[in-house]
């Protein structure tokens, strides 16, 4: 089984099947999005992938933080209907293997891929006429959190749990669980890494977090 620590919360998923024994703790957007995020997905069907991409920039350059990136894109997509939320998943480049983005609007859409449970930031529904709540957006330390809550409900030893990530905001996720698999990421994140994934199948990234358990 996989538990997924989304940039937006956590889900969890029957990616796995048989007794739960080694849980897999992954980034749901840029981890299984290669070479895009959710919010780049929703801007391309919107026609705002500039301004998106500035934003962006200005996260990656530490002038704005997670709850502050959080609170823009919606403004940009005012407007924007579920049929374009639909369009925008049905394109995105997931792995093979599973299919996630990562916004409160669309986490209902995971309901036909075999998730059990999904929790995320709390956004308003499209349109977005209602204003975005700073407070209830997650951030990177709380993946971590959300990611402890749902294995101590689940009564697995820490050890035991794989950490998958693409980007610097999983550092928190590879400092707290021993085991950890950059999928795709770059030279920062692989740097802390124990193994080095690089391709398209997302059970093929969870296989590596298990041959590294199995060597221990």
């Amino acid at each position: 089984m996989c538990f997924g620590c989304m940039s937006h919360g956590v889900s969890r998923c029957s990616a796995e099947l048989g007794p739960v024994t080694c849980p897999h703790i992954f980034d749901m957007d840029g981890t299984l999005l290669r070479g895009s995020t959710a919010s780049l997905e929703t801007s391309r069907v919107n026609r705002t992938v500039a301004e998106l991409t500035e934003l962006e920039r200005l996260f990656v350059s530490g002038a704005l933080g997670p709850p502050g990136f959080a609170t823009r894109p919606p403004a940009l997509w005012r407007g924007l209907t579920m049929a374009q939320v639909r369009q925008a998943y049905a394109r995105s480049p997931f792995l093979t293997g599973i299919a996630e983005v990562s916004p409160d609007f669309s986490a209902t859409l995971l309901l036909g891929h075999g998730f059990d449970e999904v929790r995320a930031s709390a956004f308003p529904a499209p349109p977005f006429t209602a204003p975005v709540v700073a407070e209830s957006i997650l951030t990177p330390a709380d993946k971590v959190r959300l990611a402890e809550e749902v294995r101590l409900r689940e009564g697995i030893a820490l050890e035991r749990c794989v950490a998958h990530g693409d980007s610097m905001s999983d550092v928190p996720l590879f400092r707290h669980f021993g085991t950890t698999v950059a999928v795709n990421s770059d030279r920062h994140l692989t740097e802390q890494a124990d193994a080095d994934y690089r391709g398209t199948s997302l059970p093929g990234a969870c296989a590596l977090g298990r041959m590294l358990l199995d060597a221990r």
